[in-house]
């Protein structure tokens, strides 16, 4: 007999159907003597629209709410059917004699499989493979040790759980808000809650009062000095009257020295990656959007074999994992890593508790190079920046601290306290592995690193350069997708009533969604157009700000999603019975939609155009997409779109911003914010004389994959039934 190996993707099927030595091509599956090996394309199997249990629900109908079927259905995606039609055919051959699942390993990886063989109705014995990276090694190693599929029952149950109830409260809130308001509007417990901490944010802004404030520098003994709080220790005060008596009484003094402390310090690396502090990483160092960031890790670890599984929360390995360094670092010592990893790879491993920690892994460990090796000219300039992320964060915590002797000096002038800092390297350790560093932390500091000279305590010197500082304070500032990526990963400071055991749950779940769905929850906001992007900077729109206040409390807090992953936690351990937690969905669905329905609000476009749509007449929306402005019909129903412009990558000869390239007719022109236009064949004759030779057709393959990236499906039950939905 011979076990069917069912894949996530085609692409990791390959490789597994290499290493099993499965070479026969059939339809959607490749065969060998021991093992078949068949593949998803992510969901093949989703739950049912509305109008598969009964057809009054195909009219979206207020009074048709709530949808709580009895039992839920699953139906096979039309896109990918033909797909699942192969996979039961191997399903049901009579030389399969067990089912191992080699889907991603993770709750919504099992979810996968599992639904395919509940829909084909196969009940064949289950192995599980679990593995972290898709390298030839790891692959041999999972197989040798395959799990008993029982084991992973109530990660199913949970996953399937997480599915039905998004489904039931999503689905029924966005019919519900869509219908009452007559607008294209949805909610979610994770997006809400999102758009809700933006909310703050901006309020927080528009509230904001800028305040002046002042201090003191002088220079005396070749040292530039600083006043200092006795207090308070800062630099800083709003009492302008003081600060200007201190600058007479100090004019013509002395400064005293009255006290030189040099303290030896380290400053360890900080910890491997996880998926979002990447993104974060990726997005403040290159511009990166958190889908583009895992798009690219997804190509380095299917594709190069170069990084392991990138939809991981941890930012720890197991000592299993610590045993493996060795040959990871002879697979990247290539390229500019090469002397480094190479160094470390000749001596003995040095490992501690600040990154191996078998408590700390969970599903998957931290991002790490494989134990493949490497060939970078394979990479294009966007994976070989992300892999350089990792590959110096994975080398930087193999390296010794970095060692400085700190030296505080404070002095006195009339009667006041002024400080000065230096540091002197004496071991660069682990920042030896970054060729060039910010020090983020210095420069947020009101006291600056400074070269010292060798003064001494009693020293006295003469005051030059006595001026007074001064300043405004500054508001919060907007959100970026880093910053927005750690509030949902640490949402517990925008939670309004202060739960301690809420607060500590977000903690131990990571917060608003998951590493998987993060990047996909923030490009679901853009595409729906309740946020916006001006340069790097993240805006709520008029849209969002009126849903927030039609939308269910719950609905907008981080609490509901600590209190549903308290109990789907619960599901998974086999602590809570499934059927509990979706009876008490079911009754929340019907409660707010019951609230939904006594709502006495209006919802008003603020954004109506004079131009009329072409399919129904009706007046158009003016909207900014993530990388593009649109014209969008008001109705929900007929869902027309034309896109007027798209950002693209062409520099502005003038200012060297990024071009808009608008349409009209049959002629393209790039405009820029600062007024400068081109006509596209004036560009490209500029760009082939500058000898760049940009073509049309290279503009345009870089537009069609920005709007393939940002369509890109979540690759949840969920989200597939949303985007059925039409919702914008």
């Amino acid at each position: 007999m011979k076990s069917l190996v069912i894949a996530e993707k085609p692409s990791v099927a390959r490789d597994i159907a290499r290493v099993l030595h499965c070479s026969r091509k059939l339809p959607g599956a490749l065969e060998g003597s021991a093992y078949v090996v068949t593949w998803a394309l992510g969901h093949l199997v989703t739950l049912a629209d509305p109008e598969e249990y009964d057809k009054k629900y195909a009219q979206w109908d207020l009074a048709a709410l709530p949808m709580l079927p009895e039992q839920m259905q699953l139906v096979v995606i039309g896109q990918t059917a033909k797909q699942f039609k192969d996979v039961k055919a191997q399903l049901f051959r009579k030389d399969i004699g067990e089912i191992v699942i080699a889907t991603d390993a993770g709750r919504e990886g099992e979810l996968v499989a599992r639904w395919i063989l509940k829909k084909a109705d196969c009940r064949k014995p289950i192995r599980r493979l679990w593995i972290s990276s898709v390298t030839d090694k790891a692959i041999r190693e999972g197989f040798s040790r395959l799990k008993d599929g029982r084991e992973y029952d109530n990660l199913y149950a949970a996953a399937e759980a997480r599915a039905q109830a998004d489904w039931l409260v999503g689905i029924n809130a966005t019919r519900a808000l869509t219908c009452k308001y007559n607008a294209q509007l949805s909610c979610g417990r994770v997006q809400t809650p999102t758009l809700s901490i933006l909310a703050k944010r901006e309020e927080e802004i528009a509230n904001f009062r800028p305040k002046e404030y002042y201090g003191m520098q002088l220079r005396a003994g070749g040292v530039i000095w600083t006043w200092q709080d006795a207090k308070s220790h800062g630099s800083r005060t709003f009492q302008k009257e003081r600060m200007e008596t201190l600058l007479q009484n100090a004019s013509g003094e002395k400064l005293t020295v009255i006290s030189v402390e040099k303290t030896l310090k380290k400053s360890y690396a900080p910890g491997l990656y996880d998926l979002t502090e990447l993104q974060r990483d990726a997005n403040r160092q290159f511009g990166y959007s958190a889908k583009e960031t895992l798009n690219l890790m997804q190509r380095l670890y299917e594709h190069h074999k170069a990084l392991t599984y990138p939809r991981t929360d941890s930012r720890y390995i197991s000592t299993d994992v610590a045993e493996t360094i060795r040959e990871r670092l002879q697979a990247c010592a290539v390229g500019p890593y090469r002397k480094m990893a190479a160094l470390l790879a000749a001596k003995p491993i040095q490992t501690n508790a600040s990154f191996v920690d078998n408590k700390k892994v969970s599903d998957h460990h931290a991002i790490l190079p494989t134990e493949q090796y490497v060939q970078l000219e394979h990479m294009t300039t966007d994976e070989k920046r992300i892999y350089d992320l990792v590959i110096r964060r994975f080398l930087a915590v193999l390296y010794p601290p970095f060692v400085y002797e700190q030296t505080f000096m404070h002095a006195s002038v009339a009667d006041e306290t002024f400080a000065a800092k230096g540091k002197v390297v004496k071991d660069p350790g682990f920042r030896a592995v970054y060729e060039q560093r910010t020090d983020e932390e210095d420069e947020e500091e009101e006291l600056r690193e400074q070269t010292l000279p060798e003064l001494k305590k009693g020293g006295q010197f003469l005051i030059s350069d006595l001026r007074l500082t001064s300043g405004r304070t500054r508001p919060p500032a907007r959100f970026t997708e880093a910053a927005l990526l750690s509030a949902m990963e640490n949402p517990v400071k925008y939670m309004d009533a202060k739960d301690g055991a809420a607060a500590k749950t977000l903690g131990e779940t990571g917060g608003l969604g998951t590493v998987a769905t993060r990047a996909d929850i923030i490009d679901k906001l853009f595409h729906a157009f309740f946020m916006e992007k001006r340069g790097n900077e993240i805006y709520i729109t008029a849209k969002a700000k009126q849903l927030l206040k039609l939308v269910p409390k719950d609905l907008r807090q981080p609490e509901l999603t600590a209190a549903w992953e308290t109990q789907l936690l619960g599901i998974a351990k086999g602590a809570i019975r499934k059927e509990a937690f979706l009876e008490s969905i079911r009754g929340y669905t019907t409660e707010i939609v019951r609230e939904i329905r006594a709502g006495e609000q209006t919802f008003h476009h603020d954004n109506l155009t004079n131009k009329k749509c072409p399919t129904c007449g009706k007046r158009m929306l003016a909207v900014n997409g993530k990388n593009s402005r649109l014209l969008v019909c008001q109705d929900r129903a007929c869902g027309y779109r034309e896109t007027v412009s798209k950002t693209t990558n062409a520099r502005c000869p003038k200012c060297h911003k990024k071009m808009e390239l608008y349409k009209k007719g049959g002629e393209e022109t790039f405009i820029c914010a600062c007024g400068h236009k081109e006509k596209m064949t004036a560009f490209k004759a500029r760009r082939e004389k500058e000898g760049a030779g940009v073509k049309k057709k290279d503009v345009q393959r870089y537009l069609d994959r920005q709007k393939k990236e940002a369509e890109a499906p979540i690759n949840s039950a969920f989200a597939d039934a949303l985007a059925r939905l039409n919702v914008k």
